[in-house]
């Protein structure tokens, strides 16, 4: 994979801030091989994303963030700047539930998925050689019903001693404490195994068979400290019908929450994904 540099913004919407951000790139013979906008009308903000080729550039990342420093004052951006040979650093965490789990770990060792998974952080050991024969450390942390405090303060210290860059909740079936989802706010990615905001809590495909639902979905979306009501990032459906049983509902919603949350993690991982208060631009 070529090595680029991604140019993350958004700030107040007016006319001709995609025309000074590629010639401030163009300018120094960078070669800009995707692009994409989108202004949001309600908000009257502009969202945009550039992969610029690093090697079209005759000097480093540092250097180009410093070049943008004038325009970023100008147009009052939020800006980043993101080297892709920087590969993020990912904990998953799972209970245990195997299908989301196994398969994010194995297209991480297809090289589907460009990221460095640190661990796997577990309140069960049921999947423990699963992930040991993936050469990757395994962490049973014990989360205890009458007192979770001691468990989650063990999983915030693994997370902040593997310097983690993203979190997946690879259906993890612990709520994570306030102030969890505070501290790595926007970075804690979790998969709902129904389509939101329908069927939200316990048993979802239980509850959309009793409702004779004709969909059923998955829906990716980043933790916060209120229940399942985080960003979205992605989500997917799968047709069903009247003749279909509940286990034939898990079945099929398997198939779709382990593909919503492999799209959700890749679009974190390649910078594709701006939020704008409760909302998210995703560019796909």
């Amino acid at each position: 994979m070529n090595r680029t540099y991604r140019l993350i913004l958004d700030c107040p919407d007016q006319v001709g801030i995609v025309t000074r951000v590629g010639e401030m790139i163009t300018r120094h013979g960078g070669w800009i091989s995707e692009a994409a906008h989108h202004s949001d009308v309600e908000s009257q903000r502009f969202f945009s994303r550039f992969e610029i080729q690093a090697a079209s550039l005759p000097f480093g990342i540092d250097t180009l963030r410093e070049k943008f420093a004038p325009m970023i004052e100008e147009y009052q951006m939020n800006f980043n700047l993101i080297d892709s040979d920087q590969p993020k650093k990912v904990i998953l965490m799972a209970s245990k539930g195997s299908h989301c789990l196994s398969d994010l770990l194995d297209r991480w060792r297809s090289n589907d998925l460009n990221c460095d998974i640190s661990c796997v952080i577990s309140n069960h050991t049921d999947m423990q050689g699963l992930v040991e024969w993936y050469g990757i450390p395994y962490h049973h942390v014990v989360i205890d019903r009458d007192n979770k405090a001691p468990g989650f303060a063990q999983v915030e210290r693994l997370v902040d001693e593997y310097q983690a860059d993203c979190i997946v909740l690879a259906r993890y079936m612990q709520i994570l404490p306030q102030a969890l989802c505070e501290k790595y706010r926007h970075k804690v990615i979790n998969i709902h195994h129904s389509f939101l905001p329908s069927f939200i809590g316990a048993k979802p495909y239980h509850q959309a068979s009793r409702r004779g639902v004709k969909l059923i979905g998955a829906t990716c979306h980043y933790v916060t400290e209120q229940l399942d009501e985080g960003p979205i990032i992605d989500q997917d459906v799968v047709r069903v019908s009247h003749s279909d049983q509940v286990d034939d509902l898990v079945r099929l919603g398997k198939d779709v929450e382990k593909t919503v949350l492999a799209r959700g993690l890749r679009h974190h991982l390649e910078d594709r994904i701006l939020v704008h208060g409760n909302k998210t631009v995703v560019f796909s």
